[in-house]
């Protein structure tokens, strides 16, 4: 949740930022936003892999090793481009001149780096990409009929990553039980470019609306494909599990189960969530305009552009390069272009209405991995007036009392101030914990690691397990709650586990038993599996845990299990994970590697993280998120 400030001051004339509230809130769009079309739509009946979608006819290709039918790079939306930027998504136009290949990838949205990869000298150059790139991807079972639907939201931090996932092997492992659908969103700022201006003219928050539209277009032509609109799962990891998130949020979780019935989120990521108008986002909303050659002015004559209309009047690479060049130039292990509650779609910070319970859908799995922080956290925090000054530049609202009341729940030991002290995983419920040590930092520095895993993936994760109890509202919703432990658990190694291919450290036991609790959770509304699946050991269960037996009991304030997933055996080797701060980890591969999945309380694990995650909610609004 570190604060965007830039590295470079920039000039804003002060009028400029004034603006009066006058727009009228962006439409609510509906499944009927596909109606027009419907009449055309269907599959050839001798056909099945040609799929007319009534403004676009596509033909798929059938994979003979997977049973699966593929359908790349499918049209949800019309091109954002020109004076369709910053604008709601639009249904597509008609071309139905000829019948449209679905056998390779759409491109990529343009994609806006974070600002670590900057510093750490592994920043990849800016490629010019399309800004037409609102497509999806969906993969069925041949002969499929009335099946379950998986939507995947890729990550990325907003600002990068593409539809790209195959979700054959996941379809695979259950039995071709599903159907599955990868879509793509846009990025950085022509995704989430904010200010009062962007609201007036167009709308904030346009790549999570993006997502909703590609929800709606789930719910008219699924069918199609096999699937089945009244059985949808949304899920994503980082950025996409924070896409879930928002996605159960959206206007003020009264939609129900219109669009989806359960959720996962995997790490969803809680960057700070400030208001749209608020200073951070118009500030970098003026920095993208400066970057861009649209610098702001004290009056507008009558025949003189906004900056907003120059902006929409930009070519598309000068509008990349300033996206590009802004997310990168910020502070250390932040993306410059985020989610903002616009009181519209996202009304609420995800602190506040989760707590309430106001939530769309009926069911959700919300998972963290053991190590989140290591790769966002400033390196070098070596005393505790370092860990201070991080603090302070991270939380800018806090008072000197705030930033006291951190450390207190955040202690130090008198071992862990000792430079070089052994780091190594924790075992989550015995002697040291996450605040103090893990296998890639001890000390201040692994202080800092946690207490920005907790305030931005982890502390996350609980509310939506915590949100999807039982309620007056909603009395048949549920919650089951995980973590990902297998060394080194760092932020998105788990993804791998869910799609394959499985890197040496995980065993064909923990990729059986994850793909089939995803699979389980998706055709049946629970994760629980068979124990031939879990296949779970019990050589390092500590006193506390219990075996998982493949049966899961759902996440409750009463009793808030955590099914712990881990693996024991294997032999050690040392391995470069490729991410700023974790250069060389101890990892385990087999032959011997043997799953060791636990139920354990959740309110206690770590040393209190349940006290800690209550602690950030109640300083949501200065934090904001």
């Amino acid at each position: 949740m570190l604060d965007f400030k830039r590295g470079v001051v920039y000039a804003v004339l002060g009028a400029a930022l004034v603006f009066t509230h006058t727009a009228t809130a962006f439409p609510r769009t509906s499944v009927d936003s596909f109606q027009a079309f419907k009449r055309q739509a269907g599959q050839n009946a001798t056909n099945p892999l040609r799929v007319d979608l009534g403004y676009e006819i596509y033909e798929g290709v059938a994979n003979s090793t997977t049973g699966l039918n593929t359908f790349k790079g499918i049209r949800y939306a019309a091109p954002p481009i020109g004076s369709l930027r910053w604008q709601p998504p639009h249904v597509p136009t008609y071309n139905r001149s000829s019948t449209i290949s679905a056998a390779s990838l759409a491109p990529a949205c343009p994609q806006n780096p974070d600002s670590f990869s900057q510093t750490s000298g592994k920043q990849s150059p800016f490629v010019l990409g399309t800004e037409d790139c609102l497509f999806l991807s969906v993969y069925s079972p041949s002969n499929a009929s009335n099946l379950p639907v998986l939507v995947w939201i890729h990550g990325g931090g907003y600002g990068e990553g593409s539809g790209s996932q195959d979700l054959s092997a996941i379809i695979n492992a259950n039995s071709n039980g599903f159907v599955g659908v990868a879509i793509q969103y846009r990025l950085g700022a022509f995704g989430f470019l904010s200010s009062d201006e962007v609201f007036r003219n167009g709308v904030v928050n346009a790549g999570i609306l993006d997502q909703h539209f590609a929800l709606q277009w789930v719910q008219s032509y699924i069918s199609l494909f096999g699937g089945n609109a009244s059985q949808v799962t949304i899920s994503g990891e980082s950025a996409g599990g924070g896409s879930v998130m928002l996605q159960t949020m959206a206007y003020g979780g009264t939609l129900g189960t219109s669009l989806f019935t359960n959720s996962i989120a995997a790490s969803p990521y809680l960057p700070m969530q400030y208001g749209y108008r608020d200073w951070i986002p118009s500030q970098s909303y003026y920095a993208f305009a400066i970057a861009s050659g649209c610098p702001p002015v004290t009056a507008y004559g009558s025949s003189a552009q906004t900056v907003f209309e120059c902006l929409t009047s930009k070519d598309t690479e000068t509008l990349q390069r300033a996206s590009f060049n802004i997310s990168s130039s910020g502070t250390y292990g932040t993306w410059g272009f985020l989610p903002v509650t616009d009181g519209v779609f996202i009304q609420q910070l995800p602190s506040t209405q989760l707590q309430s319970k106001k939530v769309n859908g009926l069911n959700i799995l919300s998972g963290n991995n053991a190590e989140e922080g290591a790769p966002f956290t400033t390196p070098n925090i070596t005393t505790e007036a370092d860990l201070v000054a991080w603090l302070t530049l991270t939380f800018p609202l806090f008072s000197p009392d705030d930033i006291d009341k951190i450390l207190l729940y955040y202690p130090s030991t008198d071992a862990s101030d000792i430079s070089g002290m052994l780091e190594y995983a924790t075992s989550g419920i015995a002697n040291a914990t996450a605040v103090n040590v893990s296998q890639v930092a001890a000390g201040q520095q692994q202080r800092a690691d946690n207490i920005y895993a907790e305030t931005t993936f982890v502390c996350p994760s609980y509310w939506l397990a915590t949100a999807f109890t039982p309620s007056r509202d909603s009395p048949s919703a549920k919650s089951w709650k995980y973590q990902y432990s297998v060394p080194n658990a760092y932020h998105g190694a788990d993804v791998s586990s869910y799609f394959g291919p499985a890197p040496p450290n995980q065993g064909p036991d923990l990729l059986a038993a994850v793909q089939h609790i995803w699979g389980a959770f998706i055709t049946t509304n629970d994760p629980s599996i068979p124990a031939s699946i879990a296949n779970s050991t019990d050589a390092s269960v500590a006193e506390g845990e219990t075996v998982f037996n493949g049966t899961w009991p759902p996440f409750s304030t009463k009793s808030p299990w955590l099914l712990n997933m881990n693996q024991t055996g294997g032999e050690a080797f040392s391995t470069n994970v490729g991410i700023p701060n974790m250069e060389n980890v101890t990892e385990y591969r087999g032959p011997g590697l043997k799953n060791a999945f636990s139920l354990a309380n959740g309110y206690t694990w770590e040393g209190g993280r349940g006290v800690r995650c209550d602690f950030w909610r109640a300083m949501g609004e200065i934090v904001p998120e």
